[in-house]
């Protein structure tokens, strides 16, 4: 059954489809190696629990969803990989889409998607794809994956075949600049929508200019800011969306979802999180949301609390999350910015 965890708390997509866990591209930078050894590749979630979860089916983590969410596809493996060429695991399950026509986005590097056969049935589904590709110099730390220009065809040959074509930029960092603003003419020549951007985040720190954040190691807010500013800037004027995934810097975005799906006829994503209370003011909770029971995707956060936080509703855990210490330890913002949204999120809970 596709998963929600501790993503549910800043992402407008949280519900997670990974139709293999272990990626053969073998990214030095894969925040999935923080908990497994990414080269053993193993089956994930199966084409019969993705149609349960189309057709109604809710787990423990997804009964507070009561509308066809889009799922993020690729969460936390490749689902176009090496390995996709034996196992056709991806295949079977864009043929569910195809035969549902449910929404959902993929993210990719790997070739194989951009196989005739691939790009037929792609064609058929309600579908947006990402391409990771950050620039030639990254791929130093891309052992297994596609070169840059493999990727640049790729995305070329998914743009006609899809609702929207987002470029990530994922790990980005400063010494890219450059190579990224010379690429985003490109990005709009082969039909990109958009772009999405998101700093470098790692497991240790390294050297002076990291900061924690969270659980992770990241580089200074100001920094990327001064950075995102001049390739937003490049983007508009191009034609290009301007999307940022870096948490801190959510608000510089042409949307807060990150994803780049706003706005597709038929798509409703999910705006019950801390960056809609903090940032957008928009936070909108269904029933659903309301209702007991319905808030174990927190359980991710405290195992010890686990049992309370499934007795209560997703609105409660998440109205607790937002009024306690976790928004400055993300956001990084003031006490005094901070008691502004409180009053803000104070207003929702009622």
């Amino acid at each position: 059954m596709p998963k929600c965890g501790s993503q549910v708390l800043l992402c407008d997509l949280p519900i997670r489809l990974d139709s293999y866990t272990g990626c053969g591209h073998g990214c030095a930078y894969c925040f999935s190696r923080r908990n497994i050894d990414i080269m053993n590749i193993a089956g994930g979630e199966s084409a019969i629990t993705l149609e349960r979860f189309i057709l109604g089916a809710r787990s423990a983590e997804t009964t507070w969803c009561d509308w066809d969410i889009p799922l993020h596809w690729g969460g936390m493996s490749d689902p176009f990989q090496p390995s996709e060429t034996d196992r056709r695991k991806s295949y079977e399950f864009l043929e569910i889409f195809a035969k549902h026509r449910y929404p959902v986005v993929f993210s990719t590097k790997g070739k194989v998607v951009a196989e005739p056969k691939y790009l037929d049935l792609i064609k058929q589904c309600n579908c947006a794809a990402q391409v990771s590709m950050v620039c030639k110099s990254a791929e130093m730390f891309e052992h297994y994956a596609p070169s840059f220009d493999d990727r640049v065809n790729i995305a070329r040959a998914l743009a006609p075949n899809v609702r929207r074509l987002i470029i990530r930029i994922q790990p980005y960092l400063p010494q890219y600049k450059r190579e990224v603003l010379d690429l985003l003419s490109l990005y709009k020549e082969i039909g990109a929508y958009g772009v999405t951007i998101e700093g470098l985040k790692i497991f240790k720190r390294s050297g002076p200019l990291t900061v924690r954040i969270g659980a992770d190691f990241c580089l200074p807010a100001e920094i990327l800011k001064r950075d995102f500013v001049e390739i937003r800037r490049e983007c508009h004027r191009l034609g290009l969306k301007f999307y940022s995934a870096e948490n801190r810097l959510r608000y510089m975005g042409e949307s807060l979802c990150c994803c780049g799906v706003e706005g597709i006829d038929g798509w409703a994503v999910n705006t019950a999180n801390l960056n809609h209370i903090y940032f957008g003011n928009d936070a909108e909770f269904t029933e659903g949301m309301k209702l007991p029971c319905t808030g174990g995707c927190f359980n991710t956060f405290y195992q010890t609390k686990a049992s309370r936080f499934s007795k209560n509703s997703y609105y409660e855990n998440m109205m607790a999350f937002a009024k306690g210490k976790l928004g400055r330890n993300i956001y990084g913002i003031s006490c005094e910015e901070r008691n502004k949204n409180v009053q803000h999120i104070v207003a929702i809970a009622g």
